[in-house]
């Protein structure tokens, strides 16, 4: 049982980078970020050029709106009113993902924790379909969720509130002999995964046909749905975890110590992972309410970031963030290009990338430990 029980310190600190400093990393972190935004800018149904993506950034930074006889202004009305909410949407979700993600690394110090393995992102979604199907007042007229500003923040509060009912109940049922032993962490995201998905089952059940549509549609994760009103709702969550997370890198440096090392350096240890659960839940939580279920970024982007600059919260924390927005971005474009006109769920596509990845660090992490 010891083999399979949460990683040591020594196991957790003896994979140093080997390829780039912090600072290094948060700087190509940035790059990466910047072409993917590119990248995804220019791709579409509607094609765009790099040069009239930046003619029309140079518009709206001059202020100068396109005229009807401006060769732009088919382009600017695709871009500014369905690219860029879009865009704006898979940023914030994306950062919001790797950086819950390297919370719960963090916080679980296991590197194969994830947001969505133990129940945050199927608590998030239990609960915002929650919200608009058993209360139609609210609820759902278009595919994807289009709600008023009411209808946003209500159903972000209740992914928010379950998805940190949800953590907080992985965490106890985890915990064994003071350590979060790998199986159980496992097997308890596995039933509360189960139970969120009989719920959602149950709320397809009791939905009209307009809101099991949009239900159905919505599961799959996508970022579709996205528009200026809930990028504007989801915005300041975001903001508000990522400058609360920016005083955490010491105490989860502390923290990978060891809980009785943490305490004897002074660190609240209880504090430290109540605000862990509380930022996890509000990032998730935020982006579920509006896009669905998107899988294995808050896995992917943390791993990536600490095979290259190590395990220092102080770059793995940014760096998540930022690579998670550039994985969510590129990742979408390949959804609405590769099948065109067809748009392959974003959710499906992070999946099958993801799945597959999370299977062979499991398997790698298994021969290591014996």
């Amino acid at each position: 049982m010891s083999a399979i029980t949460a990683p040591s310190a020594t196991r957790w600190r003896a994979t140093p980078g080997r390829w780039l400093s912090p600072a290094a990393g948060t700087a190509l972190g940035l790059l990466l970020l910047l072409i993917s935004l590119g990248v995804a800018a220019s791709h579409g149904a509607f094609a765009l050029g790099w040069r009239e993506v930046l003619q029309l950034g140079a518009l709206w930074w001059q202020g100068q709106p396109t005229s009807g006889e401006d060769p732009l202004s088919a382009g600017a009305q695709v871009f500014w009113h369905i690219r860029a909410p879009r865009l704006a949407m898979g940023l914030l979700a994306g950062a919001a993902l790797g950086l819950s993600g390297a919370l719960v690394q963090g916080l679980f110090r296991n590197p194969l924790a994830d947001p969505g393995l133990i129940g945050v992102n199927a608590g998030a979604a239990l609960g915002a379909a929650g919200f608009i199907v058993l209360l139609p007042l609210l609820g759902a007229t278009t595919v994807g969720f289009q709600l008023g500003l009411w209808g946003v923040a209500g159903a972000m509060l209740s992914a928010f509130v379950l998805s940190l009912l949800t953590t907080a109940l992985v965490w106890r049922m985890a915990r064994q002999h003071g350590q979060v032993a790998v199986t159980r962490l496992l097997l308890v995201g596995v039933a509360v995964n189960a139970l969120a998905g009989s719920g959602l089952g149950l709320l397809s059940h009791l939905a009209t046909d307009s809101q099991l549509r949009a239900l159905s549609f919505w599961m799959l994760g996508s970022l579709a749905p996205s528009h200026w009103l809930a990028v504007a709702c989801v915005l300041p969550a975001v903001l508000l975890s990522a400058l609360l997370c920016a005083t955490l890198p010491a105490s989860l440096n502390t923290l990978s110590l060891g809980e009785a090392q943490a305490r004897l350096s002074g660190v609240d240890v209880q504090r430290l992972q109540r605000r862990c659960v509380a930022l996890a839940a509000l990032s998730v939580g935020s982006v579920t309410a509006v896009i669905g279920m998107v899988g294995f970024i808050g896995l992917l982007a943390p791993h990536a970031v600490r095979l290259l600059t190590g395990p220092d919260h102080r770059a793995v924390l940014p760096g998540s963030a930022l690579l998670g927005a550039s994985l969510v971005l590129l990742a979408d474009t390949v959804a609405r290009t590769a099948f065109a006109p067809v748009e392959l769920p974003l959710g499906v596509l992070t999946g099958l990338i993801g799945a597959p990845t999370f299977l062979w660090l499991l398997q790698k992490r298994g021969h290591a430990a014996t």
